[in-house]
């Protein structure tokens, strides 16, 4: 059984980890570099986790959980727009959120995905091609436009990670303290148009 101190020091461990991961990648995050933002010693530090790749493993597998949570919401029996609308809204919030796991997940897939290629292919991709058939099935309907159901779910993601992945980039082109203001309703209006029979 563990103890309060013990949960305590797990999560501050994997905050710090996520920080350095979303910062430096798998390939330039240390050991030293976690110990540090962690305020923990090294070897308090490998008490908790092994290695490197341990910790790096724990923050992906907690990772996806909360990232396929908004496809799963996607509800074959609702209004089609507004579903995909809401898909979009919280995909867009999750960047908001959770802008190192979006870089998290960014650095891995960048990396050939070598330790999430399973989960990708396995999980993730049961779960897209699911919804690509509610989508198909939606379009042969005539309830949305004809739409590519993959392309469409791809769009989204890149249309909404990217306000965390390249998120300095977007405030020194706008020169905002809000990335995202005015995000969702362009995109809203973007997928509306493009979706509406």
């Amino acid at each position: 059984m563990t103890t309060r101190i013990q949960r305590r020091n797990r999560r501050k461990i994997l905050d710090a980890a996520l920080d350095v991961f979303s910062a430096q990648g798998f390939r330039g995050a240390t050991l030293d570099q976690i110990a540090a933002v962690a305020g923990l010693s090294k070897p308090n530090l490998l008490y908790y986790f092994d290695s490197k790749e341990t910790m790096h493993r724990a923050l992906l597998d907690n990772l996806l959980d909360v990232w396929l949570a908004p496809l799963h919401a996607l509800d074959p029996q609702g209004d089609p727009t507004a579903e995909i609308m809401g898909y979009m809204r919280r995909k867009l919030e999750m960047s908001r959120d959770y802008p190192r796991e979006s870089r998290l997940f960014a650095n891995e897939v960048l990396q050939g995905a070598p330790r999430l290629s399973d989960a990708i292919a396995g999980d993730l991709k049961a779960l897209v091609d699911d919804k690509a058939a509610v989508i198909r099935g939606w379009s042969a309907a005539g309830r949305l436009a004809p739409v590519d159901p993959y392309h469409l779910i791809f769009s989204i993601w890149a249309l909404t990670q990217h306000y965390a992945d390249f998120d300095a980039q977007i405030r020194l082109i706008r020169g905002e303290t809000d990335p995202l203001d005015g995000a969702d309703a362009f995109l809203e209006t973007l997928f509306t148009r493009l979706l509406t029979p």
